[in-house]
């Protein structure tokens, strides 16, 4: 995964407000229609991940520009039942899923009778099961070609085919009993084997449940069929969110202040828009450290437990090989110094070589 590229793909059955979700998420105007294949092509829209720390390092530094990290979106159009059979458009729908770092799902948790569900009523862990059950069968297919394959390696001593091998022979039964394949327990070794084969399964998944102002929300009523998801999502250590994609939608055009003016007076305390982007960011075990100056204020993009050289390379890839050293501040303990120059003063400015472990929140000087 590039550090400039972080692509979430918008999956679920079709008319669950996956196109509605994705314009209030991305601004874009994509065709919003009330039936199956409204979006054949993924649209791909970049997405600022919100940060309030920015905006105060910006202030510190002096500078107006600030540039956040970024998830790319990428709305895939209705998956169908027998999708992975080619049913409906269902070969492109999964090459589209397979491109994209992880999966967001989403799942429709509200009843109206205007608009059509594809099974005829609203059952979200139905919807899972279909959804699930789809991308399970292309994995399927994937590891049973692949293991006739590696078989053959294996069996003239390739140590390395050996370890795929193994592991694809573990992995085959789990899919056909209808497992995801990252609740298979793999090593490290055996989850860098089988990393080439891009399983759909293999992704982090997170759960997006849409409700919809004055509509009857099985969240709100606590509904049975609500419990039956949060028990779901429980068992299997799942995570999830809740959004009013809807909302989001007509609220996309207004600023920030007016968004939560009406918000507040719907009800509605946060924007699930946020709790989602950030959601997808903490899902892909990412993180933000900054730089910042009189020219720009900007969050990087690293793994979580990024060291100094392999955070540097986000900047820029000759920063990883050429690193020396780098001045790391908490944003935390900057802030509170007012500026570098006094937090230089009160020792807290220190400098850390190739072995220091970046943390979320650093704000970070490069010596090359």
């Amino acid at each position: 995964m590039s550090s400039s590229k972080l692509s979430v793909g918008i999956v679920g059955l079709p008319n669950v407000g996956k196109s509605t979700l994705f314009t209030a998420l991305t601004k874009n105007e994509v065709l919003i229609a009330n039936y199956p294949f409204a979006t054949i092509d993924p649209t791909v829209g970049v997405v600022a991940v919100p940060d309030s720390r920015l905006a105060t390092l910006a202030a510190i530094s002096g500078t107006d520009k600030i540039i956040p990290a970024v998830v790319e979106f990428v709305d895939i159009a209705g998956l169908v039942k027998g999708a992975s059979a080619g049913e409906g458009l269902g070969n492109k729908f999964l090459a589209n899923i397979r491109e994209t770092d992880m999966i967001a799902e989403v799942v429709r948790i509200f009843e109206d009778s205007d608009i059509h569900h594809v099974s005829g009523g609203v059952d979200p862990l139905g919807d899972i099961e279909v959804i699930n059950l789809e991308l399970v069968f292309a994995d399927t297919e994937t590891v049973e070609k692949r293991l006739g394959t590696v078989e053959r390696d294996a069996k003239k001593g390739d140590k390395d085919a050996i370890v795929e091998r193994d592991v694809l022979a573990r992995l085959l039964p789990h899919l056909r009993n209808g497992q995801l394949a990252n609740t298979l327990d793999m090593s490290a070794e055996e989850t860098k084997a089988i990393k080439a084969l891009h399983l759909l399964t293999m992704k982090p998944f997170l759960y997006i449940c849409n409700k919809k102002t004055d509509a009857f929300n099985l969240d709100e009523q606590n509904d049975s069929r609500w419990q039956d998801l949060l028990q779901y999502f429980e068992e299997t250590g799942s995570e999830y969110v809740v959004v009013d994609a809807g909302m989001e939608h007509e609220l996309r055009d207004l600023s920030e202040d007016e968004k939560n003016d009406f918000r507040r007076e719907y009800g509605a305390q946060d924007s699930g828009v946020g709790s989602l982007i950030r959601a997808c960011y903490d899902r892909l075990g990412l993180m933000s450290y900054f730089t910042t100056g009189e020219k720009e204020t900007r969050a990087w993009t690293v793994p979580i437990g990024s060291t100094g050289p392999r955070a540097a390379a986000a900047i820029h890839t000759d920063f990883e090989k050429k690193y020396i050293r780098a001045q790391v501040i908490t944003f935390e303990d900057l802030v509170a110094a007012g500026s570098k120059a006094v937090a230089k003063e009160q020792g807290k400015m220190r400098t850390e070589g190739k072995e220091y472990i970046v943390k979320d929140g650093d704000v970070i000087e490069f010596l090359i």
